[in-house]
């Protein structure tokens, strides 16, 4: 974040450009992309009295540039006040970021295609029985081939002693059965 500090009739002070320059230091904490602060003072004198007017001029990435004067008797107070102005600026829009969170394209993409898989589902509902896997635990090809001949079922889904799950099925010719 560059900063710069301009004085216009006023003798900028080192304690003015601390004060100031822990005064930018508070944007920080609102995690924006500030590009650029610009502080820009100048003393007017109306009818005999002093005034000071203080303007904050702040680039954001993607935001258009925030620009906030205050004029005050007391330059600190004037200070003071233009900060919280732009504080309330950057929180407002903070919040709105953290708030509002734009879905991604391919979250859009990927809810199109569940959805397209639950209406198919839903239209075979009445055809499929969901069953459960009667064990869990692993079992040699042999022992899958006996469950399946002593069954009516077509195939057997089973994991192998190899941790590999296994498709056993009959096939079409009698007595030959295929495994995946």
């Amino acid at each position: 974040m560059n900063t710069s500090i301009v004085g216009r009739h006023i003798e900028l002070t080192d304690a003015i450009k601390d004060y100031i320059n822990s005064s930018v230091e508070v944007f920080k904490k609102y995690n924006l992309d500030i590009i650029s602060v610009n502080s820009i003072i100048s003393q007017d004198e109306k009818h005999g009295k002093k005034a000071f007017s203080f303007e904050f001029t702040l680039n954001i990435a993607h935001l258009d540039t925030i620009v906030v004067k205050q004029k005050d008797k007391d330059l600190y107070a004037a200070i003071d006040i233009a900060v919280d102005r732009v504080s309330k600026v950057l929180r407002r829009h903070h919040d709105k970021i953290a708030a509002h969170k734009a879905t991604k394209l391919s979250e859009v993409e990927a809810n199109e295609i569940q959805d397209k898989i639950a209406l198919e589902l839903e239209k075979f509902e009445e055809e499929i029985t969901p069953v459960r896997l009667t064990s869990y635990k692993p079992m040699d090809i042999e022992e899958a081939l006996e469950d399946l001949k002593g069954s009516d079922a077509l195939f057997k889904v089973f994991i192998d002693k190899d941790d590999n799950m296994r498709v056993l099925y009959k096939s079409s010719v009698a007595g030959k059965f295929g495994l995946y």
